[in-house]
């Protein structure tokens, strides 16, 4: 339910922090949910989604689609390598590349993860109106500007715990 709207500054101040740490503790309970069900973080559930749908995926591939560094998601693999959850295989088509692919155990952990929180807000955020999604990436973005953000690597995952500048969430 979202809460009628005050007239005071101030009011509206307190109601905007709230709703800020609302999103927070969200991202933060979701995460620790997921570290129980699958020992993973957000990030790591984020490139096996996206491999698994793929069949497989570069590096490269992957660090465009969820907006970090190459270094960022070589991070990424190599923990979910070391698990046995994806490995790196030589491309068929060229040696010199290579691409990350599916365990059959990686599979598995894959589908006990719980959903994800970004694929519940994509679901709600597709049924708004297109103003309404205008407005809202345009409400982020500003609130991205105030905590000085537009720096940070980000994807379209809701990272949790340690953010640091210029490496994304791991």
């Amino acid at each position: 339910m979202i809460p009628a709207m005050t007239s005071t500054p101030h009011d509206r101040t307190d109601e905007s922090l709230i709703a800020l740490h609302r999103i927070l503790r969200a991202t933060e309970h979701y995460a620790r949910k997921l570290a129980q069900a699958a020992g993973m973080t957000p990030a790591q559930l984020r490139v096996m989604q996206i491999v698994d749908e793929r069949d497989s995926a570069t590096p490269k591939t992957l660090a465009n689609q969820m907006g970090v560094s190459q270094a960022t998601v070589t991070t990424l693999v190599d923990k979910l390598v070391g698990r046995g959850l994806v490995e790196r295989v030589s491309s068929q088509v060229d040696r010199r590349q290579i691409n990350v692919v599916m365990t059959a155990v990686g599979r598995t952990v894959l589908a006990h993860a719980p959903d994800a929180l970004q694929q519940r807000y994509v679901l709600a955020f597709a049924k708004l109106a297109d103003w309404e999604q205008a407005q809202l990436v345009s409400s982020l973005e500003r609130v991205a500007f105030m905590l000085d953000a537009q720096s940070l690597d980000a994807s379209p995952v809701l990272p949790t715990g340690e953010i640091w500048e210029g490496t994304g969430s791991e």
